[in-house]
C-alpha cells in the first residue's frame, strides 16, 4: 500500500486517504516497523486511521516502510500483516552553501577579455534535478574596485567566472576578493572567492649601467677569485622566475675562463675566473655581458640595449713553471731489456718560451737516465720485476734562465716478466726421516715454488732424479703444478742420512732447471720419532775426557788466586816502609 507524504506534513495530521479497515468490528490496528529507526514517526488508531506523529525531513529519510497489523481482542492475527510504503516529497526547506574551503582562482596579467578564470560551485541539500535545487550566481561586490569595478563576472546557471574587462597588473593589485550571492526559489547565500593575478614575465631585465670600464689583472689570478660584480634589476614579481636574473657572457671569452654566479637576494652577479687565464694566449677580452630570466618573455616583449653591458679586462705576464703534455708518463718494457734501452720521452713547454732542462727524482733504484734536453729516458741499469714490478720517478721541467721555475710530472714503468729465476724447495726440508729398519716402502712430500710471474693456472713444475745413482733406490712422482712425492723402492737402506738430489723444471721460456737437495735420515724410532743414542755422537766428549778439562779449570783458578793473594800482600808491605820513611821526615810536634 504507497503513500506519499509532504516533508512539510505537520505532526498528528491525518492523511487521508491513508487508512486501513477490518470488515467485522472489534478489530485493534498497531504498526510494526520494518527497519529499526531512531524514531518512528507514525501511528495508528483504532479506526485504522494512519497519522504522522513527528516532522517528516527528506533530507534526512526519503522513504518509510512499515506493517499494518489487525488482531482480534484475543490477540489473534484476523490477516496477514499489511506492507506500507511512504514517500516523502521534497519542499525548497534549504538554503544554498558555500564550498567548505574558500574558493580562489589565479589569473595571469595578459588574460584576454572573455578567458574563463574557474568554476564556482555551491550545494543545495533539497533533490536533485528539480526546482528546488536549481542554483543561480551573481557577483555584489569586488574590493578592490581598481582600476574599476566590474573587472569579472559569473555566468548565473553555471557559475564559470569570466574576465569582463581590461588586462590586469599584479604591481598595480595582487588580489581581488569577491562576494557571491548564490539563490534558489526561496532563499540567498552569500559565499567568498579570492582571485589572484599572476605575474608573468613582461619586463625585461636592466643592467645598472652599460659600461664596467677597465681591470687590469695578473694572469696567475687565482681560479674562482671575483673579480667584477655587475647588477641589473627587474620590475617583475620578486624572487619569481619572472624576476631573478641569469647573467652570461655572449663575446670575448671564447675558451670559457669566466663565468658569471647569481646572488638569489640581491641578483648581483659576480664575475669569477673559471680556468687559468693565459697572458701568451690572450692578453685583451672585451666582454658583453647579458641579462635574462630563467623564464622566456610574453610575446611581444623583446630584450633591448638596457639587458647587455660591457667589460675590458687586460692580463699583465707573470713568469710561469713549465708545463708538461701529461701529468702521468707510463711505459711497459721486459725486465730483461739491455742497459740503454729507450723506454720513453717526457715533453713540456715554457709558457714564456724559455728552454727547458730535464732531471730525475725518486730514482732509489738508478735503473733510469734522462736526456737533459730532449727528455728522453733510457735503462741505466739492469731492470728485475721481482724486486719492483711497477717503477715511479718523477721527472722535473726547469726552466733555464728567468726565475728557474720548475714542474714536475710521474713517470710509471711497468717491468715485464721474463723466465729468469729457477725453481727452489718452497721451504727448507731438514726433519725427513724413515725408520730403520723400514718395515715397507714409504714416501715424503714436498713442495718447489719460484719468483717469477705464472698465468692464472700457477707454476706447472716438473720433477726427477738428479744422480743416476739414485734409481734403483729412489723415484719421484709429480701430485701437481708444486708438489711432488719422493718415495722409496725397497726396504734394504742403511742406519744413514742420504742426500737426494731433485731436478726441479719451471717449462718458461726459455725453461730453467732447478737443482734442489733432499736430506732423509734412515734411524731407529722411539715413539715414532727419530733416536740416536747421546754417547757416541760426533763432537761429544767421553766421562775421561769431562774430568779431565774439570781438573784442568780448577788448577786454573788456584794458580789466580794464588798470585792475587801474593800481590796484595806485597803490596801492603811496601805500604808500611813508605809510612815509616815519612814519619822520620816529618816528626810529630809536641
Amino acid at each position: 500500500m504507497p503513500c506519499i507524504f509532504r516533508s512539510t506534513t505537520k505532526q498528528g495530521q491525518f492523511l487521508s486517504p491513508q487508512k486501513v479497515r477490518w470488515n467485522e468490528p472489534g478489530a485493534q490496528y498497531s504498526l510494526v516497523e520494518k527497519e529499526k529507526l531512531s524514531r518512528f514517526p507514525f501511528s495508528i488508531d483504532q479506526k485504522g486511521d494512519i497519522y504522522v506523529t513527528q516532522p517528516l525531513d527528506r533530507e534526512e529519510k526519503d522513504s518509510y516502510v512499515f506493517y499494518a497489523v489487525a488482531k482480534d481482542e484475543h490477540g489473534k492475527a484476523l490477516a496477514s500483516p499489511l506492507e506500507i510504503h511512504v514517500t516523502v516529497i521534497d519542499i525548497n526547506d534549504n538554503p544554498p552553501t558555500c564550498p567548505p574551503k574558500e574558493t580562489i582562482f589565479e589569473v595571469q596579467e595578459n588574460e584576454k577579455i572573455g578567458s574563463n578564470i574557474g568554476t564556482f560551485i555551491a550545494h543545495d541539500l533539497d533533490q536533485e534535478n528539480t526546482a528546488n535545487s536549481v542554483l543561480e550566481y551573481r557577483i555584489v561586490e569586488q574590493i578592490p574596485k581598481l582600476p574599476t569595478d566590474g573587472l569579472f563576472l559569473v555566468q548565473t546557471i553555471t557559475g564559470v567566472f569570466q574576465l569582463a574587462q581590461q588586462s590586469l597588473r599584479k604591481q598595480d593589485t595582487p588580489q581581488y576578493n569577491i562576494t557571491v550571492e548564490v539563490s534558489n526559489r526561496d532563499f540567498k547565500t552569500l559565499c567568498p572567492v579570492q582571485i589572484h593575478v599572476i605575474d608573468i614575465n613582461d619586463q625585461i631585465p636592466i643592467f645598472e649601467k652599460s659600461d664596467y670600464g677597465n681591470l687590469t689583472i695578473p694572469e696567475d689570478t687565482k681560479v674562482g677569485s671575483i673579480i667584477l660584480t655587475i647588477q641589473a634589476t627587474d620590475a617583475d614579481e620578486p624572487f619569481t622566475g619572472s624576476s631573478k636574473i641569469l647573467y652570461s657572457i655572449i663575446q670575448g671569452d671564447d675558451e670559457g675562463r669566466l663565468m658569471i654566479d647569481t646572488d638569489p637576494q640581491t641578483n648581483a652577479g659576480y664575475v669569477k675566473v673559471k680556468k687559468p687565464l693565459d697572458f701568451e694566449m690572450s692578453d685583451v677580452y672585451n666582454i658583453v655581458f647579458k641579462a635574462e630570466n630563467p623564464e622566456p618573455l610574453v610575446f611581444g616583449v623583446e630584450h633591448n640595449a638596457s639587458s647587455f653591458a660591457t667589460f675590458r679586462l687586460i692580463l699583465t705576464n707573470v713568469n710561469e713553471a713549465p708545463i708538461f703534455s701529461q701529468e702521468i708518463y707510463q711505459a711497459k718494457v721486459h725486465e730483461d731489456a739491455p742497459m740503454g734501452t729507450k723506454l720513453m720521452n717526457v715533453t713540456a713547454k715554457d709558457p714564456e718560451g724559455l728552454e727547458i732542462s730535464y732531471s730525475l727524482k725518486g730514482d732509489v733504484k738508478n735503473w733510469l737516465r734522462i736526456d737533459p734536453t730532449t727528455g728522453e729516458i733510457f735503462s741505466a741499469a739492469p731492470l728485475d720485476r721481482e724486486a719492483e714490478n711497477l717503477y715511479r720517478v718523477q721527472v722535473v721541467a726547469t726552466e733555464i734562465g728567468g726565475s728557474s721555475l720548475s714542474s714536475v710530472a710521474e713517470a710509471h714503468l711497468t717491468l715485464l716478466d721474463v723466465n729468469d729465476n729457477p725453481p727452489r724447495l718452497a721451504k727448507e726440508y731438514t726433519g725427513l726421516f724413515f725408520c730403520h729398519p723400514p718395515q715397507a716402502p714409504g714416501s715424503l712430500l714436498f713442495e718447489a715454488t719460484d719468483d717469477d710471474q705464472h698465468s692464472f693456472r700457477g707454476p706447472q713444475f716438473t720433477f726427477s732424479l738428479g744422480d743416476e745413482r739414485f734409481q734403483n733406490d729412489w723415484e719421484v712422482s709429480k701430485i701437481n703444478g708444486t708438489h711432488a712425492r719422493l718415495s722409496t723402492k725397497h726396504t734394504g737402506f742403511e742406519e744413514k742420512v742420504y742426500n737426494i738430489t731433485i731436478l726441479i723444471s719451471d717449462g718458461g721460456r726459455p725453461p730453467l732447471e732447478g737443482s734442489v737437495y733432499l736430506p732423509v735420515t734412515f734411524c731407529k724410532c722411539v715413539e715414532g720419532r727419530c733416536f740416536r743414542p747421546a754417547g757416541h755422537q760426533p763432537g761429544m766428549p767421553t766421562v775421561g775426557m769431562a774430568v779431565g778439562i774439570l781438573l784442568g779449570t780448577l788448577s786454573v783458578i788456584g794458580i789466580t788466586l794464588a798470585v792475587v793473594f801474593i800481590r796484595i800482600k806485597k803490596n801492603k808491605g811496601k805500604a808500611n816502609v813508605e809510612n815509616a820513611q815519612a814519619s822520620e821526615v816529618h816528626p810529630l810536634r809536641n
